[in-house]
């Protein structure tokens, strides 16, 4: 059971819970910091197996998100929505609308924007009874493209510390889930000439992948074993476990999915086996760099938004330098780097 100890063992912050009954809405907000300015972060609308796996979800990426916001230096603390799907049928606009009206209770404590699960138009819906939502298709759009570009990024900086390659022309990249981020990848590494094997629990993303991308399809039980260069994980949380490890067959792991470790004794258990980690809430920020930019009181740039996500490629070379130079694994070198900015 989620308890105030789980909370301080993270680092929070607060968490919220709302419920609406006329909608359906069962949300929790987490915000794990508002040190340097307001903690935003997406709105996640899938299924879960237990009111506790909800909350667990959105501590851990809450604070995922305030580590995030240090490491690429945008003035924001960190928070993460969780909405429970309902398991029957449901009047979508009614649910979004109720959750906006929860993340205006908060008084701009929590921004929200899109997630897995949500998109543009639910940004939309939460835009009518709130203004702290970003991604609307009034303001910067759907943010996927970026945080993909972020990614790519830094692929290349970890194929250059780890391969010495100074491009991803003919890098094998494996890459778990080609949805809204994933797709958008796939797409920079092919037009720069890598290799692509994919996997989707959707057909139809599957299919677009393989027919617009010359992408070789495996089952998804399969994806994180294939002999590769690069494992990308872009799908839901926890793909390096127990259970994956030991199958792995690549050089590095880079992917835009957040908490790809189960545990963090994982990290220890990839170097052991010569496998670089790109730490993922440092290589996938693209996103929420978008939204920050359009959130700051300036405006939105889109030229200093493209240069702000491109230089994820100079944050994770220093990250993996870093780690060689000290001797400590990459996630312990970005965990440090977001502290000191968070604590310091």
């Amino acid at each position: 059971m989620i308890s105030f100890d789980t909370l301080v063992s993270h680092g929070f912050g607060s968490a919220h819970v709302f419920v609406d009954p006329c909608s359906g809405l069962r949300s929790v907000i987490a915000i794990h910091n508002t040190r340097h300015g307001a903690a935003i972060g997406g709105s996640r609308f899938v299924s879960y197996l237990s009111d506790e796996a909800a909350w667990l979800d959105a501590i851990r990426l809450a604070r995922g998100m305030a580590y995030k916001a240090a490491v690429a230096g945008l003035p924001l603390g960190g928070g993460k929505a969780v909405i429970m799907k309902p398991a029957g049928e449901f009047n979508r606009e009614a649910l979004f609308e109720a959750f906006g009206r929860a993340v205006e209770s908060l008084g701009g404590a929590y921004v929200t924007c899109e997630d897995s699960g949500t998109g543009t138009a639910d940004m939309d819906t939460v835009r009518r009874v709130t203004r702290y939502a970003m991604g609307s298709t009034a303001g910067s759009g759907d943010p996927s493209p970026l945080t993909a570009f972020g990614v790519r990024r830094g692929i290349e900086a970890a194929v250059a510390a780890k391969l010495g390659r100074d491009s991803v022309d003919g890098i094998h990249v494996a890459i778990q889930g080609v949805g809204h981020v994933g797709y958008y990848l796939a797409k920079e590494l092919a037009d720069r000439g890598a290799r692509l094997t994919v996997a989707d629990v959707n057909a139809e993303n599957l299919d677009r992948a393989v027919r617009e991308l010359g992408a070789t399809a495996v089952s998804p039980e399969a994806i994180h074993a294939v002999a590769c260069d690069v494992f990308a994980p872009c799908a839901l949380g926890a793909p390096v476990n127990d259970t994956t490890l030991p199958q792995l067959a690549c050089a590095i792991i880079a992917g835009a999915a957040n908490n790809v470790l189960a545990e963090p004794r994982h990290g220890q258990a990839l170097a052991d086996r010569g496998i670089l980690y790109a730490p993922d809430y440092a290589i996938n920020s693209g996103g929420l760099i978008n939204v920050a930019f359009e959130y700051r009181p300036e405006g939105y740039n889109a030229a200093e938004v493209h240069a702000k996500v491109s230089a994820v490629y100079e944050t994770m070379a220093t990250i993996f330098e870093r780690s060689a130079s000290i001797g400590r694994l990459p996630h312990e070198v970005a965990d440090a780097m977001a502290e000191e900015r968070i604590y310091g």
